[in-house]
């Protein structure tokens, strides 16, 4: 149940949940409570299911209910938590971390331990919301003064993603379509195209833009490993496993995990993920004791999922469920027209992040970048241009970037006009 409130004027905001019953000597505690923030009360053996789904920033538990602890701090790292425990209590079970309020309930004691907690909660919300603004204010700069007002008529910019050219502006519109809700998405590209960066932009327009966004790469983690990462451990449960270990579904718990090249995983590990999807429920490595999580999943790969479904590589249903809203990436080289645009971005990107003023590219470095075929895609792009501003800023020559990139920047001329002569090759792994 959720407690209601009159006095939502005086509250510092947040959420408390309260673990027991709706008992004489807990009502005056639950009215002090929701003075303060909104809470909801709910018996034991519900606790752990409404911490899935309820970001709450203080948790009051009885003690004998202090088992719930653990379970509540993998699911929530940041949450205070608050035993009522009486004088002759057990103190077993109980970490540094947790706060004991003693029984008889003080509420005056309570209160106090909530504000602090609830307060802090607000102030790292609010730390967040600054950082996220700031990102994308400093974006916003880094456009104006990258392009002249024409070239931003022309350019399509989202979520720091930019582009002129009629493939990455389709993509563009399907990442509008997805925008303020939860849905599966995969996102098709060769490495180095940006996928993460979208993954990124996708989350930031969903319906939970404050919860935690995770990345994690499964085609850099050995199988061995990946279970683990992905769902955690028990203490014991692998060689050096010291302690628990709560995984990266419980850290973008209320978010977002982004699995890039999921055409990596294992057998194995693709009957775990489908669970994930299907029913919202991991298992740690070593338990038997499944958790619930509300995560949104966003998968990318650069290999044909479909194909793999043929070769009997790839689950047949997890495809299904990773592949609900598809979206592709083209390479760079099919992009010509963002080589340019791009390469201005990034070049002013470092160059004020050296503290000094973006250099302007002449003709022949502008030729030279978009005669080259850009294997690496836009991440090989971005390299580039770092190494440009880095040898510019430890040059003494004037601000104009007149460099070959053939020379500064190892583009090699001859192999530059055999790549453009060349066909496109196949998807790089």
């Amino acid at each position: 149940m959720t407690v209601s409130s009159e006095h939502g004027g005086s509250r510092i905001g947040g959420s408390i949940l309260v673990v027991g019953a709706e008992t004489e000597e807990f009502a005056p505690a639950l009215q002090v409570l929701d003075s303060l923030a909104d809470t909801t009360l709910v018996p034991a053996d519900e606790a752990l299911v409404t911490l899935t789904r309820l970001d709450a920033d203080v948790l009051v538990v009885d003690e004998r209910d202090r088992a719930l602890l653990a379970d509540a701090a993998l699911l929530r790292p940041a949450l205070v938590r608050i035993v009522l425990r009486s004088a002759d209590g057990v103190a077993n079970g109980l970490d540094a971390d947790t706060v004991v309020v003693p029984r008889p309930i003080d509420t005056a004691a309570l209160r106090a331990v909530c504000t602090v907690a609830l307060r802090c909660a607000n102030a790292r919300r609010q730390a967040r919301d600054l950082e996220s603004q700031n990102h994308r204010l400093r974006g916003v700069g880094l456009e104006a003064m990258s392009f002249t007002p024409d070239e931003l008529d022309e350019l399509d910019c989202y979520e720091g993603i930019l582009t002129q050219t009629a493939g990455m502006r389709r993509a563009l519109s399907l990442l509008r379509k997805v925008e303020g809700n939860d849905t599966t998405v995969l996102i098709h590209g060769e490495t180095g195209t940006g996928k993460e960066l979208v993954a990124q932009a996708i989350h930031a327009h969903s319906r939970a833009p404050r919860g935690r966004f995770v990345a994690v790469n499964l085609g850099a983690i050995s199988d061995q490993l990946r279970e683990s990462e992905l769902f955690g451990n028990v203490r014991g449960a692998l060689p050096g496993a010291t302690e628990n270990r709560a995984g990266l579904f419980v850290e973008a718990n209320g978010g977002c995990i982004f699995l890039d090249e999921v055409g990596d995983a294992s057998p194995a590990l693709q009957v775990a993920l489908l669970r994930v999807l299907e029913e919202g429920v991991i298992t740690p490595v070593g338990s038997d004791r499944p958790r619930r999580v509300d995560v949104r999943v966003i998968a990318g790969t650069n290999r044909n999922l479909d194909e793999l479904v043929h070769q009997g590589v790839f689950r047949r249903d997890l495809y299904y469920r990773l592949n609900v809203f598809p979206i592709e990436l083209p390479p760079l080289r099919h992009r010509p027209d963002d080589v340019f645009p791009l390469a201005k971005h990034f070049l002013a990107q470092a160059s004020f992040a050296m503290g000094r003023k973006p250099p302007e590219i002449s003709r022949e470095a502008r030729v030279a970048l978009e005669a080259y075929h850009w294997e690496g895609n836009v991440r090989e792009l971005r390299n580039v241009m770092e190494r440009a501003a880095s040898a510019r800023a430890a040059s003494s020559s004037p601000p104009t970037c007149r460099w070959p990139p053939t020379a500064t920047c190892g583009l090699h001329p001859a192999a530059t006009r055999r790549r453009r002569s060349s066909s496109p090759r196949a998807a790089p792994s």
